[in-house]
């Protein structure tokens, strides 16, 4: 182990001499009172180190000891319904050890190494595994089974392996590879900032479905891609995070608070235990991972939490599993980069953050992906990574919202003014967009309708004539727009309100399968199609306004997945009014 003496303290960073032999990301311990740090800047014997808990009290002349090993999280039995800070500490356990604030130096082991796990073999004695094997399974929670794999460069054959409960340090197996023994545990390390291995990268093909009707019709994202959500404060970031966590159809979910404000992942605590898995009826916590550095946590460590997340949604990846990454928010993330750029004394990049402040956001994102999990049985498993930016005064111009949006392929561009209109999800449908599109169109049109994609290629034409209408009504007024075009107002309306404005805390709106969606658009746009051919025939448009069957129409999200036959019913409705209100006029005309 490497000593040194620290010879300067700057906030979260830590000066030391006499550490020529340290790599650069070596975990140090800063201190008898043994902080942890991260080296992140060599310069000759001098290291500058970042200290991820809180430096008051530290001064000059004070031992500095390279561990030799880089930051790494523990990868086993136990990440499942576990509540970690930004490296790893669970925090159920400090706060058992040292009450409701982390004290300096406090060490807890991420995995509990008292608790024991059943494990069962799969794999035979005398058998050759690879790396990414599966060798036995343990049942971690009632709907994660979690599935033990020979770490990534370790292969041979097996001389024993043991059926029982352990303990996650416990040796389950024996591989010979020559004239070595090598021991697997039902845990294994791996260094936070290097992206695990995969047989290979594949193109994404299927949608994550949300049951958010704006994200799944309009701007659907890839299992396996990436998203981001920006907007000011107040539009709705958290919430809809929140909603992804809760109903996408992943079967892992790793959530981590970045500078969040403590509240807010009090409310996450409080929320998820209390949800039920729509497919298990389990509460969603028996398939989250929670991640939480608060906003009144060393900023150092804000920097670790986004890889220690990824590297734990890698891990579940690697099991052949659908994983979903919501990071929340990536711009505290950039500010904990700029805040120790600045005291590394760095040239500055836009905006006083890092030159490098792109290629790192980069990097987060591209760990993303559908792969071809390592291992002989040719898994398949995907990592969707959606992270919160949240640009100063909602400026999308702003460094860390445009490099995000080179790299991701989904844009859900929140919006202030249709929140403060209390319309919610606020996703500005004319300036969002997603490249998945075509490909998830497909999807769609094969799985749900073989119409989905014209349907909502229809609502997108209604929702921008509304916007050019709305320019001609500022200046002309409503009346003087012809009732054609006062009925497509109508119908963007109707999309608006009754499609796309989605109650996150209504039980039966909250949540909307794919076939719900598809009813429900297909129900707006049949009314439209309707009124316009009773227009063609004469009818005013005000009596066609009149129907009661409107108010039928606004309802139907309220209706629950079991009664989605009553949609039907009231196309008929539309159908038999506007059919009345046709005669009427013809009568009328005759007369």
């Amino acid at each position: 182990m490497e000593t040194g003496k620290i010879i300067k303290v700057s906030g979260p960073l830590v000066i030391a001499e006499g550490m020529g032999h340290a790599r650069i990301y070596d975990v140090c311990r800063v201190s008898d009172k043994q902080l942890i740090g991260e080296i992140v800047e060599m310069r000759g014997g001098r290291a500058s180190i970042q200290v991820y808990e809180e430096t008051s009290m530290l001064g000059p002349g004070e031992d500095v000891v390279s561990t030799g090993e880089p930051l790494s999280v523990e990868l086993g039995p136990g990440l499942i319904e576990g509540m970690f800070d930004g490296i790893q500490r669970p925090l159920d356990a400090v706060r058992d050890l040292a009450g409701d604030f982390i004290e300096k130096g406090i060490s807890v082991a991420s995995l509990d190494r008292t608790r024991t796990w059943e494990f069962k073999p799969c794999a035979a004695i005398g058998g050759s595994v690879e790396p990414g094997d599966i060798i036995g399974t343990v049942q971690e929670t009632p709907i994660v089974e979690h599935r033990i794999m020979i770490p990534p460069g370790i292969s041979g054959k097996i001389k024993s392996i043991e059926r029982g409960s352990f303990t996650v340090t416990d040796v389950v197996a024996v591989l010979e590879n020559g004239n070595d023994d090598i021991e697997i545990t039902l845990m294994q390390k791996w260094p936070v900032r290097r992206q695990r291995p995969v047989e290979r990268k594949m193109a994404p093909d299927a949608p994550m479905i949300t049951g958010q009707r704006i994200v799944d019709t309009f701007f659907p994202v890839a299992k396996g891609g990436t998203a981001c959500v920006p907007g000011p404060f107040g539009s709705g970031k958290t919430v809809i995070q929140h909603q992804l966590a809760k109903w996408s159809d992943v079967e892992i979910v790793v959530y981590v608070g970045c500078g969040e404000r403590g509240n807010e992942m009090t409310d996450v605590l409080n929320e998820f235990p209390e949800l039920k898995d729509p497919k298990s009826g389990e509460p969603l916590m028996k398939r989250t991972v929670l991640i939480a550095n608060t906003s009144n946590m060393p900023v150092a460590a804000r920097e670790a939490s986004v890889y220690t997340s990824i590297t734990i949604a890698e891990y579940f990846r690697d099991m052949g599993y659908s994983v979903a990454l919501m990071a929340d928010s990536t711009s505290r993330w950039a500010e904990a980069l700029m805040e120790m750029s600045g005291r590394l004394e760095e040239m500055p990049g836009e905006e006083g953050y890092p030159a490098y402040l792109s290629s790192r956001i980069s990097e987060f994102y591209e760990r993303a992906g559908k792969v071809q999990c390592l291992g002989k049985d040719n898994r398949i498993g995907t990592l969707t990574a959606i992270g919160a930016v949240s640009p100063p005064g909602g400026d999308m111009s702003e460094p860390v919202t445009q490099a995000t949006l080179r790299i991701v392929k989904v844009f859900w561009g929140l919006d202030s003014d249709l929140a403060y209109r209390r319309h919610f999800p606020a996703i500005n449908w004319l300036n969002s967009y997603s490249l998945y599109l075509d490909t998830m169109s497909k999807w769609t049109n094969a799985n749900i309708n073989e119409n989905f994609e014209a349907l909502r290629a229809d609502a997108m034409n209604l929702l921008q004539e509304e916007s050019e209408l709305n320019e001609i009504v500022r200046l002309v007024g409503f009346d003087a727009l012809s009732e054609r075009d006062q009925l497509k107002l109508e119908s963007a309306k109707s999309i608006r309100e009754d499609y796309l404005q989605q109650n996150s805390f209504h039980e039966l709106d909250s949540y909307a399968s794919g076939i719900k969606q598809y009813k429900m658009l297909d129900l707006v746009l049949f009314f439209n199609k309707e009124a316009l051919r009773a227009l063609n025939q004469g009818v005013y448009l005000k009596n066609i306004l009149a129907l009661k069957v409107r108010e039928q129409i606004a309802r139907v999200k309220y209706t629950a997945e079991k009664d989605l036959a009553v949609i039907d019913d009231i196309k008929n409705t539309i159908t038999a009014d506007i059919g009345s209100l046709v005669r009427d006029q013809e009568v009328k005309s005759l007369a």
